[in-house]
């Protein structure tokens, strides 16, 4: 779902990103940069930078295929660089923290966060069993420093200087579980969180994964308020696998190029709330009336779909940890300067009559820039009656966040 301004590429002992992807590795702080003429709009990887220079061999792509790559990149790099009028080069300059990095969607997002080349220290907390996750991870060549925080008196320190709080901690959802059923655990644990968040780095991007997030958002919104220190720009409930599944469901469905397809996702991030927007696919696509359901309803229960194949075992972990660390890595590059960065999000909105809602937003150093309300122009019959039957569920559950917080005193 982002976009940036330019494609990249790159190997060696810089970083070793695809085309279209948000995640990359990044072996060491200097080594590559490269040129590139024009923007593609669909892209979500990394900014690329308006040179190209390859210094080492070491990637963990190996040997072999980064010599392939040089040979393929370089030519190309040259005929980009004719009409780049400015440079970007990344910097691993960000510190983020992952509180609940020892739990199923923390430790691979762990992982996958610790490859981008934009994060200087990686602040790992859980109230448990992290100190050995830090230690694996910390084992990995890329530039970030992995630091690992256990229990509440280390909390605060977890936070300290932080830009981004990715919040995935709670319980997982088990067979026959809604979100719902989630609610009296994970509410006191995103109440807990927050007010330390609030306490330690108030000005950070805050990103929550801990389920229901149509509820738990709307506490953070209300521990944050209490506490002085609301900023409802940078407040985020993280909807990205709505879209990550969306467009791969799409691409399936269509015989299409996975890596072009793009569709918004609007609403909340459960059951009917969420809207998968299929008239606003990109490229442009049409569907019969059967595919729209079908694709609706799916994209809808997917993560039952996974609860269920995983036989109590667990939930969406692994797609969960890929979904938000496209975000992260998206609120880095923003932050870092990139001027063309947008991503589906649940938010302090003022779309619809509901005071968050999920929708299309661009991403700057500040947090949300814009609201893209163009995606609610030409919907659908179909869509339009989804949207309004979304509104009561979604509804009841901000209630219930906001009641939640209310009823709780906030720490001192």
């Amino acid at each position: 779902m982002a976009a940036t301004s330019a494609t990249s590429l790159s190997i060696g002992s810089a970083a070793a990103v695809n085309k279209k992807t948000n995640l990359a590795a990044h072996a060491k702080p200097h080594g590559l940069r490269f040129n590139t003429q024009n923007s593609l709009p669909s892209f979500s990887g990394l900014r690329s930078a308006n040179s190209l220079s390859i210094e080492t061999n070491s990637s963990f792509l190996g040997k072999e295929t980064c010599s392939a790559l040089r040979g393929s990149l370089a030519p190309k790099s040259l005929k980009w660089s004719q009409s780049l009028n400015h440079q970007l080069s990344p910097q691993a300059s960000y510190k983020v923290a992952i509180l609940g990095a020892n739990g199923g969607i923390g430790q691979p997002l762990s992982l996958l966060i610790k490859m981008s080349p934009l994060v200087s220290a990686l602040h790992l907390y859980d109230i448990a069993n992290v100190k050995g996750v830090a230690a694996d991870l910390s084992h990995c060549n890329t530039p970030s420093q992995v630091i690992d925080f256990t229990g509440p008196a280390e909390l605060g320190n977890s936070l300290k200087g932080v830009n981004v709080v990715v919040i995935p901690a709670g319980v997982p959802r088990k067979p026959g579980m809604t979100r719902d059923d989630l609610f009296n655990i994970n509410a006191g644990i995103v109440k807990t969180l927050v007010e330390a968040v609030a306490d330690n780095c108030p000005d950070a991007f805050i990103q929550i994964i801990s389920n229901p997030v149509n509820s738990t958002v709307p506490i953070a919104a209300e521990v944050l308020k209490k506490k002085g220190v609301y900023n409802p720009k940078k407040l985020f409930g993280v909807t990205t696998l709505d879209v990550v599944r969306a467009n791969t469901f799409v691409a399936q469905k269509k015989n299409l190029k996975l890596i072009d397809v793009d569709v918004p996702v609007i609403g909340g991030h459960a059951g009917i709330t969420i809207l998968p927007l299929l008239s606003k696919t990109k490229p442009s696509v049409s569907f019969t009336d059967q595919e729209v359901e079908e694709l609706t309803v799916r994209i809808q229960n997917a993560g039952t779909e996974v609860v269920e194949a995983k036989a109590g075992a667990g939930s969406a972990t692994l797609s969960m940890a890929y979904a938000a660390a496209r975000f992260v890595e998206s609120s880095l590059r923003a932050l870092d300067g990139d001027g063309d960065v947008y991503e589906c999000s649940f938010i302090d909105s003022d779309l619809t009559e509901l005071p968050f809602f999920a929708s299309r937003v661009k991403l700057g150093k500040n947090g949300v820039e814009a609201v893209i309300s163009s995606d609610f122009q030409g919907l659908t019959e179909y869509e339009q009656k989804g949207l309004e039957a979304l509104k009561p569920e979604l509804k009841a559950s901000i209630e219930k966040g906001i009641t939640f917080a209310n009823k709780q005193p906030v720490a001192a």
